[in-house]
């Protein structure tokens, strides 16, 4: 079986709103990320995030049909991903963290990255980047320096691993000290290659102009 971690413990300092309790079309952009896991048929989902949201977004007193409990995060992203695997159901197969901040993610992208991981034991929804890219000094002064695109891709969520493979990973990244922003990076610490997978608009609400386009993004596909 395979279940979900989702990453709902950030601040929001950038955001200057909470952008998980933030409404997307109705309902909370936190609610969206779990309905997205629910309707793909996780077995069960945790959620990383302080009691304050879990009640803010309405999910302490929603009706779920599988276990959807709640854990406190720690203080860097890794910690509370971290804290999620640790409350994972026995016989979790496959885990796919995902950020909370994805409400766009649908049921056929979590799925497509699922079975990617089932094939290989690692995947991740990601992008090709498109834009041209600068390098710039600290004074946000472009430099003469070309910065190819070829290869590149900008990560997303879900992430999906064989559970045993990511929580090697983690305690390979705890050992090493390290403090890694997503599991393809854990991942890594191990020498093991993660296949990354496409699967349509699935961006992470940060500004909050990123969540007047997710509300246009939301309405085009209803």
């Amino acid at each position: 079986m395979w279940a979900a971690v989702i990453v709902a413990a950030g601040s929001s300092r950038r955001a200057g709103f909470d952008k998980l309790a933030a409404p997307l079309a109705g309902q909370p952009v936190l609610r969206r990320s779990v309905d997205a896991f629910v309707r793909a048929g996780a077995a069960a989902i945790v959620v990383v995030c302080p009691e304050s949201r879990w009640v803010q977004t309405g999910l302490a007193e929603a009706a779920f049909p599988l276990p959807v409990c709640r854990v406190d995060g720690g203080a860097e992203r890794c910690d509370s991903v971290a804290a999620g695997l640790a409350a994972l159901p026995e016989g979790t197969e496959l885990v796919a963290v995902h950020d909370g901040a994805r409400p766009l993610v649908t049921p056929e992208g979590i799925l497509a990255c699922v079975a990617a991981a089932r094939r290989s034991g690692a995947a991740a929804c990601a992008h090709p980047v498109v834009d041209t890219l600068k390098r710039a000094d600290a004074q946000g002064h472009t430099l003469a320096e070309p910065v190819s695109r070829e290869h590149l891709w900008g990560m997303e969520t879900p992430q999906v691993f064989r559970t045993e493979l990511l929580r090697a990973a983690y305690e390979r990244v705890r050992a090493l000290g390290l403090c890694v922003t997503d599991e393809v990076s854990a991942l890594e610490t191990l020498g093991h290659a993660t296949q990354l997978v496409t699967g349509g608009v699935n961006l992470k609400i940060t500004l909050p102009g990123d969540l007047a386009l997710a509300e246009l993004i939301w309405e085009q596909r209803s």
